[in-house]
């Protein structure tokens, strides 16, 4: 266990930068400080207390990145109360379900939300109450409108309990052992079961105690929060590691359009940026490729001098256009592209990969970006994690990736079948994913170990690696690669925004693949060569954090 405490440390932040801005909804422009933040907490804590929430009950959060969001969730573990983030792109009978096997006792939701749910359905909630407006939504018959009658009297209750004004000193948590439960995060569900992730509040800590001590954030640091504080991977370095640092967090609070992205980044200037491979990768195919791929530019690139100057000028476009003042881009979530990934190393842009999956909230690996090495997926973390291949010679010969210590979750919330399945006796947690490690604990993904192909001949084949060489050709938007009978077919929506501009039909479309598919087997190893590629019309089916639901297509 570590020495710090999650509580303690946000308490210490929360009096140490009272009067600094905290959070910002970037739609309003409404901003809190730190104090404000403090005084919105207690004030919730006293609404749980009106509630009848008692230490350890389950509280569920579904909506968008705002101030209100992150009141809620701040207000929860702080109380000792669990919080049940919910995607808000979860189907809306999956959330339902979700809010009932967390056996959630009070739900805090978005009022456009709100509106496809049904109370009914939801018996364990004591009340349901608007992120917006803060208003009764619903409430439990049997409660005898104890959460109604508080709302209506909070702030007769804040004035009677602090009569001189609420101040630093007035900030007085409860500082629960570092192995109580602090979340259930539910898993996106790529493998068709969506399972609570029990996360402790060493595991939260973990994450914020390594990105403070990697000074990810820090005091008066400016953060950019638009990916779903929902998801582990924003929560814990959106979130969670700003709070602590005393940083300042613009919550985007919309859907993260190229053009709004772009233009939040501009204006916040942020010192860190986090974003999904995806971002990285169109930016690269729709507006990277096609400079680089034009003939005049081919020759320029041939003469090292030119050469140089055109990846200077790539590169500071780049910078600028994420906000120019970040010390790095972090890309998590999925694995990013080879072909990407080797170009912007090439042109000097300050980005790294980090390796994390929810069960471990989420960072099992990272290296800052000056030390960052091309196809890895950072290094384990020192001192906080340690990992392990399941193979013979784990450097040379891929296997499952293993790893324990203090990220590493407690485990599923009332499936203890799922548990066992992944947790072993010793705390390793298998992580499903297949791949190499090099002594110093450096870890290179090679794919998911229920999407490897094991052909008659004893090659492994990771579809992962095809399907990054495929997504680069043209008119390819994304594809997926699967094994029919005994050859593999690549399953591929094409890019039709791309074939409107260029006046291209579907007609035109059969020898466009027929050529990518020659250009493909020319890239990939004998035994990785695809039969055909089979067009489909619509995009793939996505879980909330935009993975592709491949067992649908299997």
């Amino acid at each position: 266990m570590l020495k710090e405490n999650l509580i303690q440390i946000y308490a210490t932040s929360f009096a140490d930068n009272w009067e600094r801005p905290a959070l910002t909804d970037y739609v309003g422009r409404n901003t809190m400080t730190y104090g404000d933040l403090a005084r919105h907490i207690a004030m919730t804590h006293l609404l749980f207390k009106g509630a009848g929430i008692k230490k350890g009950d389950k509280i569920a959060l579904l909506g968008k990145n705002t101030i209100q969001w992150v009141t809620v969730y701040m207000a929860t573990i702080t109380y000792g109360a669990v919080i049940v983030p919910v995607l808000q792109e979860f189907n809306y009978l999956d959330a339902i379900h979700i809010i009932n096997h967390s056996d959630s006792r009070m739900l805090f939701v978005s009022d456009s939300i709100w509106e496809h749910l049904e109370f009914d359905k939801m018996p364990a909630l004591v009340a349901a109450i608007s992120l917006d407006s803060r208003k009764l939504l619903g409430e439990h018959p049997a409660n005898n409108r104890a959460v109604e009658k508080t709302l209506e009297s909070l702030p007769r209750l804040f004035r009677k309990k602090y009569e001189k004004g609420f101040h630093r000193a007035d900030i007085n948590y409860t500082i629960l052992p570092p192995d109580s439960l602090a979340e259930i995060n539910y898993t996106s569900g790529t493998t068709g079961f969506s399972k609570g992730v029990m996360l402790t509040l060493n595991n939260l800590c973990g994450n914020v105690v390594f990105g403070l001590g990697q000074k990810l954030h820090f005091r008066g640091s400016r953060a950019l929060s638009f990916l779903p504080l929902a998801h582990a991977y924003g929560c814990a370095f959106d979130m969670l590691t700003p709070l602590a640092a005393g940083s300042h967090i613009t919550l985007l609070g919309k859907l993260p359009t190229p053009k709004l992205l772009l233009k939040a980044l501009g204006e916040v200037k942020p010192n860190l940026v986090l974003c999904v491979p995806l971002i990285l990768e169109k930016i690269y195919k729709k507006q990277l490729q096609p400079i680089i791929n034009k003939d005049s530019m081919k020759v320029m690139m041939r003469t090292p001098v030119l050469k140089n100057v055109v990846f200077k000028k790539i590169r500071e476009k780049l910078i600028e256009a994420f906000g120019g003042e970040f010390e790095q881009v972090i890309a998590g979530g999925a694995p990013l592209n080879p072909e990407v990934e080797a170009f912007l190393k090439k042109i000097g842009f300050p980005f790294t990969v980090g390796f994390g999956m929810t069960e471990c909230g989420p960072l099992i690996s990272y290296t800052p970006w000056r030390e960052f090495i091309v196809g890895s997926a950072g290094r384990t973390l020192p001192g906080f994690m340690e990992s392990k291949i399941d193979s013979p010679d784990g450097e040379h010969i891929p296997g499952e990736i293993c790893v324990r210590g203090e990220n590493v979750m407690k485990g599923y919330y009332k499936n203890p079948d799922a548990t066992a399945a992944v947790l072993d006796a010793d705390g390793w947690l298998h992580t499903g994913d297949m791949g190499t490690r090099t002594p110093d604990g450096t870890i290179f993904i090679k794919g998911r170990c229920k999407t490897m192909i094991l052909t008659a001949t004893g090659q492994n084949i990771y579809p992962e690696e095809i399907e990054a060489k495929l997504n680069n050709l043209p008119y390819v938007n994304e594809s997926l690669v699967v094994e029919r009978g005994r050859g593999l077919t690549a399953l591929v929506y094409p890019d039709y925004e791309a074939m409107d501009r260029a006046g291209l039909t579907s007609v035109d479309m059969d020898a466009i693949m027929d050529k990518n598919l020659a250009e493909l087997n020319k890239q990939v190893a004998a035994y990785e060569r695809v039969d055909r590629i089979q067009l489909v019309p619509n995009e793939f089916e996505k879980t909330p954090k935009k993975s592709i639901k491949r067992f649908l297509y299997y």
